[in-house]
């Protein structure tokens, strides 16, 4: 199948259906605002964008409906851009926080490959929607050793040495790997990371899941890869290019635009309002994957956020 999809077409546009992941944190925004149709009593993440085995995106309508995206596209269809990556380099969600996350670090590539076997995790949260006074918590207020961050752990006060920031709607953190971190509750948001599913929890306020057992913390690892430097958070970004690294580039944009990225994918969220591409309908919560080389236009009035590989 692999080979005559190649043959067939080199490139394409996709939309695409999410993989959708209940946590203990999430709530009904996703489906009641974001249309996401499932039997979930809640959705705390849409995987927009996923070629992870975790939970692959599918693709809607069309000769390939029903394909995942890693199914249907091969590595040449990344584009250029991408040839150094062994995994495809992206991972977005919409991701609604009913109440807070768990506090927790990612790994760096340096240390996730070695040991894990996958990416680690830098990433990125555009805020969509907030309740008054929500906020996101990241790095340390102050430089701790590592016996104070072991101890801080040991006592359950580690949330006391966090930067907690009120948040607004259009607001754009960085977060890079090794930060420690937490999505407050009463926040919506996008998060465009590394393609990786690592997450190491150190406090998780004595929560239980569905069958009454504490949830899985990882410290041992968090104390390895965490950094435990004071931490500066940057004023949040408010224009067009929401952020860009090594393995992602992310622009936001509103109305009628054209793209066509010779070296790189792209993909394209819309995050309100109604946009069509190509002449396909597209709305809030829509997401299209397009492969490299690919023109794409876009009309409407709808506000969406492009990810690409930029270098």
């Amino acid at each position: 199948m692999q080979r005559e999809i190649e043959e067939k077409e080199k490139n394409m546009i996709f939309k695409l259906k999410p993989a959708l992941k209940s946590y203990i944190w999430g709530g009904t925004k996703l489906k009641t605002e974001w249309h996401k149709q499932t039997d979930l009593a809640t959705v705390s993440e849409s995987w927009e964008l996923s070629f992870h085995p975790d939970g692959e995106d599918r693709i809607v309508g069309g000769e390939y409906d029903g394909m995942t995206l890693a199914e249907v596209v091969p590595k040449e269809q990344w584009g250029n851009n991408c040839a150094e990556f062994e995994f495809f380099p992206v991972l977005n969600k919409l991701i609604d926080a009913k109440t807070d996350l768990s506090v927790q670090a990612h790994p760096s590539d340096e240390y996730a490959l070695k040991y894990e076997h996958q990416f680690g995790k830098t990433e990125m949260w555009y805020i969509l929607d907030n309740e008054p006074g929500a906020k996101l918590y990241m790095g340390l207020n102050r430089t701790l050793s590592a016996e104070e961050f072991a101890a801080a752990i040991d006592n359950k006060t580690i949330c006391e040495y966090l930067n907690a920031v009120e948040v607004h709607p259009g607001e754009t953190y960085f977060i890079p790997s090794g930060t420690l971190h937490a999505i407050g509750g009463g926040i919506t948001l996008f998060e465009i990371q590394q393609n990786s599913s690592l997450t190491y929890r150190v406090y998780d306020y004595d929560r239980r899941d569905a069958n009454g057992n504490p949830r899985q913390l990882h410290v041992e690892k968090a104390k390895k890869v965490t950094n435990l430097n004071k931490y500066d958070v940057p004023n949040p970004a408010r224009k067009d290019l929401l952020g860009k690294c090594k393995y992602f580039a992310a622009y936001r944009y509103t109305g009628k635009k054209e793209f066509c990225f010779a070296d790189s994918f792209m993909s394209l969220t819309v995050t309100d309002g109604e946009i069509s591409a190509n002449e396909m309908p597209l709305t809030k919560g829509d997401t299209i994957f397009v492969t490299a080389g690919d023109k794409v236009s876009v009309s409407g009035s709808g506000t969406y956020i492009l990810t690409t590989v930029e270098k």
